[in-house]
């Protein structure tokens, strides 16, 4: 793999939970900073959620505050993200990203070097 891979997307009920994990495609993301991202159709990339390579130092778009939670298995560079009480509007392709981290997680898809390919998030009555 030249790049990460996300994986754990698929069609949920509004209410229910899903986790998606991003496999990375170097040995290692030190000294990065991590994010999921996710676009709609029609719709601009928007920044979901993001944390310092550690895991440390999360930080969510209002949207999903309270919701999701972003962390880091630190021993196999996982990067995940737990969406809990799903809803319609979190319908999107959801993104994985790393890039350099520079003192604080970065919000614009421009602070990121390496991208997943994507995963399919539905959420639908």
């Amino acid at each position: 793999q030249v790049q990460p891979v996300e994986s754990g997307g698929g069609f949920v009920r509004p209410g229910d939970s899903l986790r998606l994990s991003c496999a990375p495609s170097i040995r290692t993301f030190g000294g990065y900073g991590m994010a999921w991202f996710r676009q709609a159709p029609g719709k601009e990339r928007e920044f979901v959620a993001g944390c310092k390579w550690n895991g440390d130092e999360s930080y969510y778009a209002d949207s999903v505050q309270g919701r999701f939670t972003i962390s880091m298995h630190s021993a196999t560079s996982t990067l995940y993200l737990q969406m809990d009480s799903l809803k319609p509007e979190d319908t999107a392709i959801y993104y994985c990203a790393a890039g350099f981290w520079a003192q604080r997680v970065g919000t614009r898809p421009t602070d990121y070097t390496y991208w997943g390919q994507g995963t399919q998030v539905t959420v639908s009555s």
